[in-house]
């Protein structure tokens, strides 16, 4: 194993070996230790060294949907992609076979070769265990990676040396059963978890708490594959490799909800509660603040100076950047906005017509129309009237005149005569929306959630530190309600989902009775929005072909239920009255729209449920069969 010096210049490493060609011998020379490589021994006496490589470990974890790859958030329906280059993510109807696909068994193989290495390692007791359980940990978190996006996959777990032979098939493995790699990764975590320290304030390394955090998932999507699988027995390979029996689904659930159980009794972790004056900056801020954050359990974290991303570049509001550069890239879609519901506990889409005259509803405020919803609505998203870094985000579409005519601009804050007047005054928002103008809003919202507010964090050249969480205990609450409801027990599923509630605002708690498999996709849906659980919550549901059914559906009037299609992004745009001198002039109306370039309805197909193998790697390992129904 050696690590390359990041310090050393191919120039200065030039000159070093001219020096030494030229005072030694050839015997002298031969016996020199490498200046550019650290070697084995080196390493691995050395617990700083060895962690260096586990730190290069760490690096890699895989993701799909995080701060770095913001885009991905617009390929299904929680948002829309305001630049040019992204559009096709709208224009589109299947999704490819091969679109999440993943098998870096590269990255195995060096996760591999670290626990043999450091197994054998003569480093100190204490540094060695903590080591190869985190170890231990990226490999359960990579096949959970791998069997998420796959099915079962070979489980490798030594480096697997070639002989030179000319004979490689003893290197080739079948695919395990997908119930077999759930069982692996459940196992290799009840193992990591003892050598890993119980300790909540380390935040981006492996500890107690995320061990049992990943378990807790892992178990429930084992669970929900077993009893929802049944909706979808062609999603099945007859030798188990995808497809899991549904008598193991109670098994996997028990697990899950004895894991969460445990995580939240120790009180090591509590939802994060710091601003009960406003929920919704509160709800904001759980993204935001690395200091003594009770929620967060695992991150991907950045620093100031050294590692930082320009996820606020990208995504602010287009009147508050720092550069005029970019920005709105990601615009949360009405179909999420809609789901968030009332804080009397009731569901409705937001009224803009009366529905017996079909006349447009005004509000007095362009804010009046989201008033009274659930607290995280504003925690997730910017909506038309919202305060962002201290200034009103400027989001509105134009001026409509009671005969119905639209005056508007084609330019963020353009200006124009209105009828009546001589000078020019403002006609659209600096933010948009403007149908197919890129860098502002064109759903009528931007995003809230993990939008740094820090000064400078917009530039380009500072970015924000802000981490990326991929574990919290909001989540583990929600696979403890999610468990507890499959396993029948009610009492229990109500008690954890009414503590996530009463941090939105809800007063009146649920009962035993309200709870339904459409409440809990619907709180999952509100909770964890933007934070990489769609996809896989609809996969492991087997709901995924249904609600992206490739149809173009209207907008629906049931944003409660689970299973409601939705393949197509629309948006919710504020026009001003102008009436000048009437009562109604200066009220808001509000018109639901789809962007004009969104031409196409996403359509998930059987096959897309498990990523399709690279033909090559089929071609080097006869004993691999591919997924079903590509």
């Amino acid at each position: 194993m050696k690590i390359r010096c990041i310090h050393a210049t191919l120039g200065l490493f030039c000159i070093l070996i001219y020096n030494t060609l030229a005072s030694c011998t050839k015997d002298n020379l031969l016996n020199q230790n490498p200046t550019n490589i650290l070697l084995n021994d080196q390493v691995w006496s050395d617990p700083n060294l060895a962690f260096s490589v586990l730190g290069d470990l760490y690096n890699r974890v895989p993701e799909y949907q995080e701060l770095e790859q913001y885009w991905n958030f617009a390929d299904f329906d929680e948002a829309f992609p305001s630049n040019y280059g992204d559009y096709w993510r709208v224009q589109h109807q299947d999704y490819d076979y091969n679109w999440w696909n993943y098998w870096d068994y590269g990255y195995v193989r060096d996760i591999n070769l670290f626990i043999q290495k450091c197994r054998e390692s003569n480093l100190p007791n204490t540094d060695k265990s903590r080591f190869l359980a985190e170890a231990q940990f990226l490999r359960a978190n990579v096949y959970f990676e791998l069997v998420k996006r796959m099915g079962g996959v070979p489980l490798l777990l030594d480096t697997m040396e070639y002989n030179f032979s000319g004979d490689a098939s003893y290197l080739q493995h079948p695919r395990a059963k997908e119930s077999e790699v759930y069982d692996f990764i459940i196992n290799e975590l009840d193992s990591a978890s003892q050598g890993l320290p119980n300790d909540p304030s380390i935040k981006s390394r492996a500890t107690w708490g995320a061990a049992l955090a990943m378990k807790c998932r892992a178990a429930l999507f084992a669970g929900s594959i077993a009893k929802h699988g049944l909706t979808t027995p062609e999603v099945s390979l007859p030798g188990g490799e995808v497809g899991i029996p549904a008598s193991m689904a109670n098994k996997y659930y028990r697990i899950a909800l004895t894991t969460a159980e445990e995580l939240i009794n120790s009180g090591e972790y509590s939802l994060y509660m710091k601003h009960p004056e406003d929920l919704s900056t509160n709800f904001a801020d759980l993204f935001l603040d690395k200091n003594n954050n009770p929620e967060v359990i695992w991150v991907k974290d950045y620093k100031l100076k050294y590692r930082t991303t320009q996820f606020t570049v990208q995504n602010q509001p287009h009147s508050l950047t720092e550069e005029g550069a970019v920005s709105g890239f990601l615009n949360p879609s009405l179909n999420l906005v809609q789901s968030y519901e009332k804080l009397d506990n009731t569901f409705d889409t937001f009224a803009t017509k009366d529905p017996n005259t079909g006349q447009y509803i005004l509000y007095d405020n362009i804010n009046d129309i989201f008033k009274g919803r659930d607290a995280r609505l504003a925690g997730t998203v910017i909506l038309p009237g919202s305060q962002f870094k201290g200034r009103t985000v400027d989001i509105w579409a134009g001026y409509i005149t009671p005969d119905g005519t639209i005056i508007s601009g084609s330019s963020f804050g353009q200006q124009k005569v209105l009828p009546g007047e001589t000078n020019p005054s403002q006609v659209v928002g600096f933010d948009g929306p403007i149908d197919g103008l890129e860098h502002g809003t064109q759903t009528g919202f931007y995003i809230r959630k993990y939008l740094d507010p820090t000064p400078s964090a917009g530039q380009i050249g500072t970015g924000s530190d802000v981490w990326w969480i991929r574990y919290r205990y909001g989540e583990v609450l929600l696979n403890a309600a999610e468990a507890s409801y499959e396993l029948g027990i009610l009492d229990s599923a109500a008690y954890f989902l009414n503590q996530i509630r009463a941090r939105a605002g809800f007063k009146i708690p649920l009962k035993a009775s309200d709870i339904t498999f459409d409440r809990i996709v619907h709180e999952r849906k509100v909770e964890l929005a933007f934070e990489g659980h769609e996809l896989w919550d609809m996969k492991r549901w087997r709901i995924a072909h249904i609600v992206w059914n490739g149809e173009n559906v209207p907008l629906t009037d049931k944003p409660w239920k689970a299973d409601e299609p939705s393949t197509r992004i629309f948006g919710l745009w504020p026009y001003k009255i102008y009436d000048p001198g009437k009562p109604d002039d200066g009220k808001w109306i509000f018109k639901k729209v789809i962007p004009s370039v969104v031409n196409q309805a996403h359509r998930f197909r059987l096959g897309n449920y498990y990523s399709q193998i690279d033909p090559n790697v089929l071609a080097n390992n006869p004993k691999l069969i591919q997924n079903p129904n590509q």
